[in-house]
């Protein structure tokens, strides 16, 4: 007969503490268990969102840690290399891994672990901590970057606030904008000054679209949202915890849309009622409604 593997995950409790009972647990814990050895099925974007964010970085953190505990010579490393180069320990090049023919402006601050790409730009005042930053991205002045994995090609403008966000290749998120716990997909924009809320103010349950694309609870108090590829949102937008907006949908800031609290299907989209709407082509038709290849 066949046994069970059992294998230990190595579990660790990380995350925020003393946060507001309202938006955490009863002893205001924000917290997720995460593995330093991880397998993760992925069926829906929330998945995305668990293997790049708590899968990903949290535990990358959590395997550096674990390192620094238990190996004094890789401390050592650290403390050497911290003092040659005059950084602060989280700013050392052992922590921080930039690429090739970078251009990062003095006054930016990174804060490893931290991976950084080739032909990356970025500007004075920039806040980096604990991200993934592909190639080919740039990142402007101000701009705040947490727990976030930015995708090959991305432009980030001036002030762009990006908080446990994975973003796919060739994005855009435009100045003033605010994105907390979403996934963005590739070749998608979002225009200035849009927000995406992560909590409830009436303190129900967050629910979003799991593996069959139904509606189910999240088991979660915050999360933000999902847009996925090809999308177009205009500026001034405001979205609502978990919602998703399908592929290829153009959003118009307009009377009765600037605010959106329900899932956006394609055929919401707004460039239907555009002239010359059909400039934007359809690059990601669902499953089974035609033959076109994704790129």
């Amino acid at each position: 007969d066949a046994e069970p593997l059992v294998i230990d995950l190595q579990a660790r409790e990380i995350g925020y503490y003393h946060v507001p009972t309202y938006m955490a647990s009863e002893c205001g814990d924000l917290v997720y268990q995460v593995p330093l050895r991880a397998l993760i099925a992925i069926d829906c974007w929330l998945h995305v969102f668990f293997a790049d964010i708590v899968f990903g970085l949290f535990a990358r953190g959590a395997r550096f840690e674990d390192r620094l505990k238990r190996d004094l010579g890789y401390k050592l490393k650290i403390l050497g290399k911290a003092a040659y180069e005059g950084r602060q320990l989280l700013e050392c090049s052992e922590l921080v891994r930039i690429g090739h023919n970078c251009v990062i402006d003095p006054r930016a601050v990174i804060h490893g672990p931290t991976t950084i790409g080739d032909n990356v730009t970025i500007g004075a005042g920039a806040v980096i901590e604990n991200c993934i930053v592909g190639s080919n991205v740039n990142i402007s002045q101000d701009c705040q970057l947490m727990l976030s994995v930015v995708g090959d090609g991305t432009f980030l403008p001036f002030r762009a606030s990006l908080f446990m966000i994975t973003i796919m290749e060739n994005g855009m998120v435009a100045q003033n904008t605010c994105l907390q716990m979403c996934v963005i997909g590739r070749n998608t924009f979002i225009g200035a000054g849009t927000t995406f809320t992560d909590y409830n103010l009436i303190p129900k349950p967050i629910r979003a679209r799991d593996g069959s694309d139904k509606l189910a609870n999240a088991n979660r108090p915050v999360l933000g949202g999902c847009v996925r590829h090809n999308c177009r949102i205009g500026a001034g937008m405001l979205i609502y915890p978990a919602r998703t907006i399908e592929s290829d949908v153009v959003l118009i800031a307009q009377k009765g849309t600037r605010v959106i609290d329900h899932d956006i299907q394609y055929e919401d989209s707004d460039h239907h009622a555009l002239e010359e709407g059909n400039r934007h082509v359809r690059l990601y038709p669902r499953r089974g409604e035609s033959d076109l290849v994704s790129w």
